[in-house]
């Protein structure tokens, strides 16, 4: 495998674990909070990520990505990985003529990045805020993109949750 395709296979790890990270530990509710009226909550975001991977991987199958609404959160959560999963064989295997590497990152795989960083700042919203962690050390391997992922290798130890305003 060249080194674009190695990158882009890291990258779709490193979402899995980012992901998984703002989404670890949440409390069962999570999934339907909704910070203001118009803003999408953790299970539309999830589901809009699976949306932008799927158009991805249509520039190696064509036609449409257009998902269903799945009624509960784990089940958005657990068809997010299978994107993954997905996308990660098409960038091994794939023929990049419709797109290129380069391509897929600035767009769509940048697009989804950010919603994980959005699901992060959303259990904060939420008073159940993520551990802080170095990501540079995270164990992110890029046959991995399921929703099993390592626990942090380095944690802030003396982080403890701060006590916010109740809403």
């Amino acid at each position: 495998m060249d080194n674009k395709r190695e990158m882009l296979c890291h990258f779709l790890a490193s979402l899995a674990y980012r992901t998984q990270k703002a989404l670890r530990g949440a409390p069962g509710d999570f999934g339907e909070f909704r910070a203001a009226p118009d803003i999408r909550n953790p299970l539309e975001l999830v589901r809009h990520m699976t949306s932008v991977l799927g158009y991805a991987r249509t520039f190696f199958t064509g036609g449409q990505y257009w998902p269903d609404s799945l009624p509960a959160f784990d089940e958005e959560v657990a068809r997010f990985h299978e994107m993954l999963e997905s996308l990660s064989w098409h960038f091994t295997t794939g023929d990049f003529s419709r797109m290129s590497p380069e391509r897929f990152l600035q767009g769509p795989l940048s697009d989804a990045l950010s919603h994980a960083g959005q699901l992060a700042m959303l259990r904060r919203l939420f008073h159940a805020p993520i551990p802080p962690e170095n990501f540079i050390m995270a164990d992110i391997h890029a046959d991995n993109v399921s929703e099993s992922q390592p626990d942090p290798v380095s944690p802030d130890i003396e982080w403890q949750t701060p006590q916010g305003p109740q809403l």
